[in-house]
């Protein structure tokens, strides 16, 4: 894992404290205990919490919007959908 430089690390830390990240953040963290909690996941088992409409295209967090997938094919889809995947503007 390459080491983060300090202008990457500020920039994340404001992308971070943006409310709507923070909403989405809290929404895919509690669906993420619902999934340990029925024993459908494990902590450290490589796998995420996949929503099948994105939060950031009106999806909810609800269970029946969401899915157990592995790390890749979660992280992957940015590849299959660039036009969803934008840049923001930090302030």
């Amino acid at each position: 894992m390459t080491k983060s430089s300090k202008k990457e690390l500020e920039t994340k830390a404001k992308y971070n404290k943006l409310p709507d990240v923070q909403k989405k953040r809290v929404e895919n963290n509690r669906r993420r205990r619902e999934a340990e909690k029925n024993g459908t996941v494990k902590k450290g088992d490589g796998k995420h919490i996949d929503h099948k409409t994105p939060l950031a295209k009106g999806g909810s967090a609800t269970k029946s919007n969401t899915r157990i997938v592995s790390a890749s094919t979660n992280k992957g889809w940015r590849k299959k959908n660039p036009e969803m995947y934008k840049r923001r503007t930090l302030i």
